[in-house]
């Protein structure tokens, strides 16, 4: 059986912290038939509209709450219930408050026609005002929650997480099947759908989300205090001797038991909030929040194997990526893109889903941020797909990462017409760490001793501080400078290969 609103909501907060912020309502329709309806709807749950507004705690941080109950008319936006939205929202806003959204409802309530449809107009733009804030605004998508609810206020969190199996969309099945004369497919609208195709952030259930939220609201309420000694690595150049082959160090960044973006961030993170991707939590693309050594942060990252299997960068993770950047952004943390990808997705599909023009608007997106920006390479780094994820303020590579347009044996065939000449095209081409550096690409090499499969946790650790500490210092530089410096690295980038 569903949660009723003041069950959810004792869920998620401390005990006792839960304050309501929610006036009696006073109007009543003139319609006796449906002045009867909203009495009953009264007596049965016990409260008089369809949702609860207030404000709790959630693991000590103060958080404004808004839950719709389903038990009240299916949960339906009438006129009198979008006010109360639009009341609390604009209240967390004068706060400064985060704010966390509970919907379930079928839509708007019919009784009340356009006056209610239109009211998603109304909430909508507290919402947005609220994000225009800089403040955080979650939404958890309860079992059903359609039509203008989804499709406005529902859907506009910084975070979208949803009930397990919870059915979602715009266009109820009753309608469609009305219009189109056959049932709606059951997996169309499922929360696990959604999540996999990057439209829901986590699909995460009732009895979890109190802990997601708390861990979520650690890093998303934070501000980093820049540590004055937080002075970016600079370990000394290598000399060619020490330098890895290229060839070998392509190799190793293929080797199985290479540490990869999920074990980087459960080996270094402090707090962290691993969201769900497109393809699900086996997908090619990590997202997630961190706090790294006192800075928070949003991550994404390249994840190259699941298990066995290598991951193609599809035009969904892309996507994905964009709208993580545009969240960072409005919440005023920093992004940092983890790069390991052997590319993305070659197939008339991904021609269809428009990866190239995806991989141009992550790029224009990156470019443009005004958050500050780092990118870690990782691994591989071949093609469109790691170039995506490269502009940033600030680069860092490990000692055997490398970039380039194709693998080595890509390279190999277009040169050559065979993949036997790869190794010596890695080490022509210039695309390990150090050669990248040299060209003002990479700004600090991550030594590796001498494979990071070798040493994980060590590897880790080392790279990790090196990425809360240049975090620290890109804190710690007025925006204006930094953005001036991103323009003009990228102006100059590759000027010392010719």
């Amino acid at each position: 059986m569903s949660l009723t609103a003041h069950q959810l909501i004792g869920l998620l907060v401390d005990p006792g912290s839960f304050v309501s912020w929610d006036d009696p309502v006073t109007t009543e329709p003139r319609d006796p038939e449906y002045r009867a309806s909203l009495t009953r709807a009264r007596e049965r749950t016990g409260i008089d509209e369809a949702v609860v507004t207030g404000i709790g705690r959630i693991g000590g941080g103060q958080a404004a709450l808004i839950a719709s109950e389903f038990g009240f008319l299916g949960g339906s936006i009438g006129v009198a219930t979008a006010e109360r939205i639009t009341r609390a929202v604009e209240q967390a806003t004068a706060a400064r408050l985060p704010l966390v959204a509970l919907p379930v409802s079928g839509g708007t309530r019919m009784q009340e026609g356009s006056a209610a449809f239109l009211c998603m107009l109304r909430i909508t733009a507290a919402v947005q005002a609220h994000r225009a804030a800089g403040l955080p605004y979650l939404t958890y998508l309860r079992n059903p929650t359609m039509g203008g609810v989804f499709a406005s206020w529902g859907t506009l969190g910084h975070l979208v997480l949803a009930e397990p199996d919870a059915r979602l969309g715009f266009l109820g099945p009753r309608v469609y099947e009305e219009l189109r004369g056959v049932q709606l497919p059951p997996d169309v609208q499922r929360a696990e759908t959604l999540a996999e195709r990057g439209l829901v952030d986590a699909v995460v259930a009732p009895e979890e989300l109190r802990e997601v939220l708390r861990r979520s609201l650690a890093v998303l309420t934070r501000r980093a205090l820049p540590s004055p000694s937080a002075v970016p690595p600079t370990p000394v150049p290598p000399t060619p001797a020490d330098r890895p082959d290229a060839w070998e160090a392509v190799l190793r960044t293929r080797h199985p038991d290479r540490p990869g973006t999920r074990e980087l961030l459960r080996r270094t993170t402090e707090e962290l909030v691993l969201l769900d991707s497109p393809g699900g939590r086996d997908g090619a693309l990590v997202r997630a929040l961190a706090v790294l050594d006192g800075q928070p942060a949003v991550v994404v990252g390249q994840q190259r194997r699941a298990g066995s299997q290598e991951r193609p960068f599809t035009a969904a993770d892309l996507r994905s990526v964009r709208r993580t950047a545009r969240f960072a952004e409005q919440l005023g943390l920093p992004l940092v893109t983890v790069v390991d990808t052997a590319g993305a997705e070659l197939s008339v599909q991904a021609e269809l889903d428009g990866v190239a023009v995806e991989i141009a608007h992550c790029l224009t997106t990156l470019l443009s941020l005004r958050t500050p920006v780092l990118a870690v390479l990782l691994g591989q780094g071949s093609g469109g797909g790691a170039l995506a994820l490269l502009p940033a303020d600030r680069v860092l590579a490990a000692g055997n990462a490398w970039l380039a347009p194709l693998p080595p044996e890509g390279a190999s065939a277009i040169v050559h017409r065979d993949g036997s000449h790869a190794p010596e095209l890695a080490r022509a081409q210039g695309i390990g760490a150090h050669d990248l550096a040299a060209v003002g690409l990479v700004d600090t090499v991550i030594p590796e001793l001498p494979d990071a499969a070798d040493e994980p946790a060590a590897f880790c650790a080392r790279l990790g501080h090196a990425v809360s500490t240049t975090l620290a210092t890109l804190a710690a530089t007025p925006t204006s400078d930094r953005l001036a410096a991103r323009t003009a690295r990228h102006r100059r980038l590759g000027d010392l290969v010719l």
